[in-house]
């Protein structure tokens, strides 16, 4: 069984939108007008709903994705902070670890790592 897809409320569904395509790889798969679906290579959904109200998540919570070499994550690290992406969590590179968060257009925390 495997986890298929992510379901997030955001403020404005075009600047989400654009963001996952735009550092994530994403592509439109299909859009409801209110609910819009992004998928990866990898046939993972990414739902996007508009809501005027976000909702506060845990200070922990956050989601993340895995790239294939720890120069990969420090690369995009690199990528985000030249874009101006806001870092979450600076960089860590330990021997078995290399991560860091970003938040999206919405202040959702995402992880980019490797272990």
């Amino acid at each position: 069984m495997d986890l298929n897809h992510l379901h997030l409320h955001v403020k404005d569904i075009y600047d989400s939108k654009a963001f996952y395509i735009k550092f994530f790889e994403f592509k439109e798969k299909v859009n409801y007008d209110d609910l819009l679906f992004l998928e990866n290579e990898s046939k993972f959904d990414l739902a996007l709903q508009p809501d005027n109200e976000l909702h506060v998540f845990p200070n922990y919570f956050h989601f993340g994705f895995i790239l294939e070499s720890p120069n990969a994550v420090k690369e995009f690290y690199n990528k985000m902070r030249k874009e101006k992406v806001v870092i979450d969590k600076e960089l860590m590179d330990y021997e078995n670890l290399v991560s860091f968060r970003c938040l999206d257009p919405d202040n959702h925390k995402i992880e980019i790592y490797l272990e």
